[in-house]
Formats: C-alpha cells, sequence, structure tokens
C-alpha cells in the first residue's frame, strides 16, 4: 500500500481528479499527502496541482499532520475568519511558534505562500517537534540565486536544502517563487520521510 507499490491505476488516490495525472512527477507526493489525509481536492474532482499553495493552507495542512489538535485561546490574526478552515490551525500554529503575521499583524490566510516562506514554517515546526535542525553545512551556494533568499529565511532554507526537504527547482532555490500544491505535497512528504 506504499507510494512507491502505487500502481497509479484507478486505485490511485490521484485518480478521482480529472486534472491531476498519476503519471507525473508529483505522483508520490500528492499519492502521500491525499493518503494521510493532509490534503484534499480543491473540489470533488479538482486538485489544481499547480495552483499556488496559500498560507492558510500551510496551517491546515500541518494542523492536519499534528492530528488537529484541541486549540485553546483566540486566534491573534483579525484576518483569518472565526469557523473558517484554518482557524484553529493559524490559533496553533502561532501560538506553538510556527507561523507569524506580518508587522500589520494579519497572517493573510488567502495569499500564495513562498518557497522560502514555507521552508521558514517547516523549520519552526520542526523546532516545534523538538527535531535537530542545526545545519553545519553551508548547503545554498551551490544555487545561483541564494542571494536572493530572505534574511529571515536563510538558516531555514539552509537546513530544509540540506535535510533533502526543499530541493531547487529548474532555476534554481527560487525562494520568492510561489509554492505550487505538488511542490508543497512533495515537500510534506519528504519532511515525513527525513523525520
Amino acid at each position: 500500500s506504499g507510494v512507491s507499490a502505487c500502481q497509479r491505476g484507478k486505485d490511485c488516490p490521484i485518480s478521482r481528479f480529472q486534472d491531476a495525472s498519476a503519471s507525473a512527477w508529483y505522483h508520490d507526493g500528492v499519492h502521500f499527502c491525499l493518503r494521510n489525509g493532509l490534503m484534499v481536492g480543491v473540489t470533488e474532482d479538482t486538485f489544481q496541482p499547480d495552483t499556488a499553495t496559500t498560507r492558510g493552507m500551510i496551517a491546515a495542512m500541518l494542523y492536519r499532520l499534528e492530528g488537529q489538535p484541541a486549540v485553546t485561546g483566540g486566534n491573534p490574526f483579525p484576518d483569518v475568519k472565526s469557523g473558517s478552515y484554518c482557524d484553529d490551525a493559524t490559533a496553533g500554529a502561532a501560538a506553538n511558534g510556527i507561523v507569524t503575521g506580518y508587522e500589520s499583524g494579519e497572517f493573510r490566510p488567502g495569499q500564495a505562500i513562498t518557497r522560502q516562506e514555507m521552508a521558514a514554517i517547516l523549520y519552526r515546526y520542526a523546532q516545534y517537534k523538538g527535531l535537530d535542525t542545526a545545519t553545519t553545512e553551508e548547503n545554498l551556494t551551490s544555487f545561483a540565486d541564494a542571494a536572493q533568499v530572505s534574511g529571515y529565511a536563510v538558516s531555514a532554507m539552509n537546513w530544509a536544502v540540506g535535510a533533502g526537504v526543499i530541493n531547487g527547482t529548474d532555476s534554481g532555490l527560487a525562494p520568492k517563487a510561489t509554492a505550487t500544491r505538488a511542490e508543497v505535497a512533495q515537500i510534506l512528504m519528504n519532511f515525513d520521510r527525513k523525520f
């Protein structure tokens, strides 16, 4: 029943989506996330693998990874609607230092997440889980666009690349590029396999 043993036929969880292919590069990651309930379709029959992943979606996925624990206290972000799909997820992640808001205090759940924001959130999640995030090697120098990584995300991106959680794209690290749903699925699977 493992991802790699999948026959990629009608038993594959991807097969119910008209806009996703079981033979695509993202098969393993998306299969893993669907099977483990970390991701769901955007609609009943669409997955939208190339659509941007939002900040709210990331919070919700990590919340599902944690088993959706009870959240006490209110949500610190004024722009996350009470009772919305990412309300408990963002409240819990903020309480545990996994996500932070912008200077304005907003979380901006509908905003597309960048690859470096994804690295930073996973880095803080790994620290919250008590995982070793110390990185001695410099893992970014082999990427031509390493200088584009924002200061807040350098340690996180260095860790994520070194741990094999985030891989480069055709254009390098692409830290400010939007992370698609297919990319995030792959990143979450890499994270799970590593830790």
